[in-house]
C-alpha cells in the first residue's frame, strides 16, 4: 500500500468513526445573545429582554427527528436559562432548561444547548425560566414540521404565521419581582401584546396615539397556517379574528379533530395551529383580538390586544367596535364544553407513520396515583408562597439531576405526597418518584379562586377529563379513554380538577409546574425523577461535556470549562469534509 494510499485510508476511517457519536439526522445550528433592549410596545420606554435585538426573538424552525444547537451568549446582568416549552428533550432533561436539571449560565457567559427533536411534531415556543425574566421578553417560537413522508392530514397552507399573544406589565421584571417578594399581587396586567407590539387604536380612549400594532398580510382565497402561544404572564385570552372562522388542527404536538371556531380560549403557556381560510370579501381590514377572559372584563377593558388582518385587496381601514367575546363572563361552563370539545385525531399520523390512535392509552393499568391540589398564596415562615398539595417548592442550590450524577445525599426528598398535605404547608425540595415505564394518574384540582394552566415538561400527557367540584374516585366514570387530547399544558377551571394519563418513558427529571408566573415563581411546582435501575445510554444521554456546575459542585467549575458546543459542531463538519474529501481522493487513485 502506497503512503498517500494509507493516509486516505485513515483519514476515511477517522472520519467515519467521528461519524458514529451523530445521528444521520441534520442539524440546525442558531446563535441566541439575549440582551435588554429599551422598547415602548404599549407606549412607555421600558426594558426588555431581546434576542439577538429582536422582540420577540427568532423562530427556531426544524423538522422531526433533527438535531438542534444553540448556542446561548448571556449579555443579561443576572443569571440565566432557555427553556424549550413541550420540546420533550427524549432521554437527555440534562438540556432542558430549569433549576431542577441545569445550573444557570452565569452573566455575561455562553452556553450551548443540543438535542434532538426525536418523534415530534408541532408548535411550541421557548422562554427564559429564572428570576420572572418572562415578563420581560426573551420568548419565541418553536416549529417543528412533519418529515416529507410523514403526511399532515390537511392540505397544505400556504404560508406560516406565527402569532405570540400574552399580557404585558410596563413595570420592569424586577420590579414584579420585588413585588412578589414583599408579599404583594401584581395587580392588572397593563396591556395585551401580539407578536410583541400594543394594540390598533380601535378605540380613541383606550388605545393613546402612537402605538406600533402589528399586521398580518395575506392574499384572497388561499389557505394560511396560524400558530398561536399564549406566552403571557397569568392571564387567559380568547382569540379571535373578525368574521374568519378558525378551523382547529393541531396543538402541542398533536393533530387534533379539525372543528371551527368563533373563538378560543387559550390559556397560558398553550400552543394551538388554525387554518384560516381568506374568504371574506375584504371591504376594509379585520381586527385580530386577544382579550382577556375569567376577569371583570369591564375593568379589563384595556387588557386586550388588537392587531390587523389586511387582505391584499382590502378597501379600507378596520373600524367600529371590536367582535364580541363569549358571552359568559359568569358561566364558566362554556368555556370547558369548549375544552372538552378538543380531541386527538386517532387516524391522523403525527411524527411517527402509524396513527395517533394506535397508541391506545385508556387500556393501560394505572401503576400511580398523584392528587395536586393548589390553592390561593398563604405565609410559610413569614413569607407569601405558593403551594401544590401543601408543599412549596424551593429550588436546590445543585440542580437535582447533576445531584444524582455526582450521588449527593440530602439535595432534595423523593418524599412528594400522592395525597394533599393534611397539616400546615411548608417549603421543602419533595420530588415525586416516578416508576420507569409505569403509567401514571394526575389529578390537578385547583381550589384558587383563579385559572391556572399547567405543564409538564418531558412528556405529552393526555387530558383525559375535567369538571367543576372536587375529584372524587367515582369521576373516572367520566374520563374520555378514546381520543384524550396528548399535550403538555392543560387548563384547570378554578374550583374545578382536570385528569391527565402520563406513560413514564422517558427517563430524566421533569419538572411539573403551574404557567401562571407569579404562582410559579412562588413555588407552585415540583419535579418526577423517572429512573431506569437498568442505568443504559440506551434510556438516557450521558452528562453532556460542557455541563456547568453550581451548588455543592462549584469547586468543579473552571472558565475555561465554560466552552460552546459549537466547536464540536465545527469538529463534525471537518470530519465530514475530511470524508469527502478521503472518498474523492481514493477515487482519483
Amino acid at each position: 500500500m502506497t503512503l498517500s494510499r494509507f493516509w486516505g485510508l485513515f483519514l476515511l476511517h477517522v472520519a467515519l468513526l467521528s461519524s458514529l457519536c451523530f445521528a444521520e439526522d441534520p442539524f440546525v445550528t442558531y446563535d441566541f445573545e439575549v440582551s435588554y433592549i429599551t422598547a415602548s410596545p404599549l407606549g412607555v420606554p421600558q426594558q426588555i429582554i431581546a434576542v439577538n435585538n429582536k422582540f420577540p426573538g427568532p423562530t427556531i424552525n426544524a423538522t422531526t427527528n433533527y438535531n438542534i444547537v444553540v448556542n446561548v451568549r448571556n449579555k443579561l446582568d443576572e443569571s440565566l436559562l432557555m427553556h424549550w416549552s413541550g420540546i420533550q428533550q427524549r432521554r437527555s432533561s440534562w438540556q432542558d432548561g430549569l433549576l431542577g436539571t441545569n445550573c444557570p449560565i452565569p452573566p455575561k457567559w455562553n452556553w450551548t444547548y443540543q438535542f434532538q427533536v426525536k418523534d415530534q411534531i408541532g408548535s411550541f415556543f421557548y422562554f427564559p425560566s429564572l428570576h420572572f425574566q418572562r415578563a420581560a421578553g426573551g420568548f419565541g417560537s418553536f416549529i417543528i414540521n412533519n418529515r416529507e413522508i410523514i403526511p399532515i392530514p390537511f392540505d397544505t397552507p400556504v404560508e406560516d404565521i406565527t402569532i405570540l399573544i400574552g399580557d404585558w406589565y410596563t413595570r420592569n421584571h424586577t420590579v414584579l419581582r420585588k413585588a412578589l417578594d414583599a408579599g404583594k399581587d401584581l395587580g392588572m396586567p397593563d396591556g395585551v401584546l401580539i407578536n410583541g407590539k400594543g394594540p390598533y387604536r380601535y378605540n380613541d380612549t383606550l388605545v393613546p396615539d402612537g402605538i406600533d400594532y402589528e399586521t398580518i398580510n395575506v392574499h384572497p382565497g388561499k389557505t394560511y397556517r396560524l400558530r398561536v402561544h399564549n406566552v403571557g404572564i397569568s392571564t387567559s385570552l380568547n382569540f379571535r379574528i373578525q368574521s374568519h372562522n378558525l378551523l382547529l388542527a393541531e396543538t402541542e404536538g398533536s393533530y387534533t379533530v379539525q372543528q371551527n371556531y368563533t373563538s378560543l380560549d387559550i390559556h397560558v403557556g398553550q400552543s394551538y395551529s388554525f387554518l384560516l381560510t381568506t374568504d371574506q370579501n375584504a371591504s376594509s381590514d379585520y381586527y385580530i383580538v386577544a382579550s382577556a377572559r375569567f376577569v371583570n372584563e369591564s375593568q379589563w377593558k384595556r387588557v386586550t390586544g388588537v392587531a390587523i388582518l389586511r387582505y391584499s385587496n382590502s378597501k379600507g381601514k378596520a373600524a367600529g367596535p371590536l367582535p364580541d367575546p363569549p358571552q359568559d363572563e359568569y358561566d364558566k361552563t362554556f368555556s370547558m364544553n369548549q375544552a372538552r370539545s378538543i380531541r386527538w385525531n386517532v387516524s391522523a399520523s403525527g411524527a411517527r407513520p402509524n396513527p395517533q390512535g394506535s397508541f391506545r392509552y385508556g387500556s393501560i393499568n394505572v401503576t400511580e396515583i398523584y392528587v395536586l391540589r393548589n390553592k390561593p398564596p398563604e405565609t410559610i415562615d413569614g413569607k407569601r408562597r405558593a403551594t401544590l398539595s401543601g408543599i412549596s417548592f424551593a429550588n436546590p442550590a445543585t440542580p437535582i439531576r447533576l445531584a444524582d450524577q455526582f450521588k449527593l445525599m440530602g439535595v432534595y426528598k423523593l418524599d412528594f405526597p400522592n395525597r394533599p398535605l393534611t397539616g400546615p404547608p411548608k417549603i421543602e425540595t419533595s420530588v415525586i418518584n416516578g416508576t420507569y415505564r409505569g403509567f401514571m394518574e394526575v389529578i390537578l384540582q385547583n381550589n384558587d379562586t383563579k385559572m391556572h394552566t399547567y405543564h409538564m415538561s418531558g412528556y405529552a400527557f393526555f387530558v383525559v377529563g375535567m369538571d367543576y367540584g372536587e375529584w372524587s374516585e367515582n369521576s373516572r366514570g367520566t374520563y374520555n379513554k378514546w381520543d384524550g387530547i396528548a399535550r403538555s399544558t392543560t387548563q384547570v377551571y378554578p374550583g374545578a380538577w382536570t385528569a391527565i394519563l402520563i406513560s413514564l418513558d422517558n427517563v430524566g427529571v421533569w419538572n411539573i409546574r403551574t404557567e401562571n408566573l407569579d404562582s410559579w415563581y412562588l413555588g407552585q411546582e415540583t419535579y418526577v425523577r423517572v429512573v431506569n435501575p437498568e442505568a443504559t445510554n440506551k434510556t438516557e444521554l450521558p452528562m453532556p461535556a460542557n455541563a456547568l456546575f453550581c451548588g455543592s459542585l462549584s469547586k468543579l467549575q473552571k472558565p475555561q470549562d465554560v466552552t460552546s458546543l459549537a466547536t464540536s459542531i465545527r469538529s463534525k463538519l471537518f470530519f465530514s469534509v475530511l470524508m469527502i474529501a478521503s472518498r474523492l481522493f481514493l477515487v482519483s487513485r
